[in-house]
């Protein structure tokens, strides 16, 4: 199925690109969504009366995404999750837990802008992509700890506590008998 995009989509094209998709993907995902429209005379005379007005919105819209980017970028957020000794979670960081840490720092985002590209399972430093407008993106970095001491021990340290390795003392090896 061919489809005109009105706005830009990664790895797919720019506003006004007519691209060629799977109609289950145009069914479901790039109709429904406003994202494009099906390739016919009436749309494409339709989409050019209203490119100049599509064209203004993106812009506004990137401008504001870019606003609210530069204070996102960078942000580091503290999750506090229930973990073992190995510091394997007892359950998973979602990117609706990380849209909620976002926004008690003040920055309101939906859960839909937080990328995550595999589940969030253990304790530690976590970078993580927030897609604000299809152009702007952002990285921020999610700080998974069992408490609020721990979370400033592992930004100080650069990288997950785990206690079991840390309590434990270091042993010297045994002196070997020379014969």
């Amino acid at each position: 199925m061919e489809v005109i995009l009105l706005e830009r989509i990664e790895k797919l094209g720019q506003m006004g690109d007519v691209v060629k998709v799977k109609p289950g993907f145009a069914r479901n995902f790039l109709l429904p969504k406003n994202k494009a429209l099906r390739k016919t005379k009436q749309n494409l005379e339709h989409f050019e009366k209203q490119k100049a007005q599509l064209e203004a919105d993106n812009l506004t819209h990137k401008k504001e995404a870019s606003e609210v980017g530069a204070k996102l970028d960078g942000l580091s957020v503290t999750i506090i999750r229930a973990a073992g000794e190995s510091g394997q979670l007892y359950g998973s960081v979602t990117s609706r837990d990380i849209a909620e840490a976002v926004s008690k720092k003040g920055i309101k985002i939906a859960k839909q802008q937080v990328t995550l590209d595999r589940a969030l399972k253990t304790l530690g430093l976590e970078p993580i992509r927030v897609a604000l407008h299809p152009e702007v993106s952002v990285d921020i970095v999610a700080n998974i700890a069992r408490t609020d001491e721990e979370a400033k021990q592992q930004l100080k340290l650069g990288r997950a506590v785990i206690t079991t390795e840390e309590s434990e003392p270091e042993r010297s090896p045994a002196p070997e008998d020379v014969n």
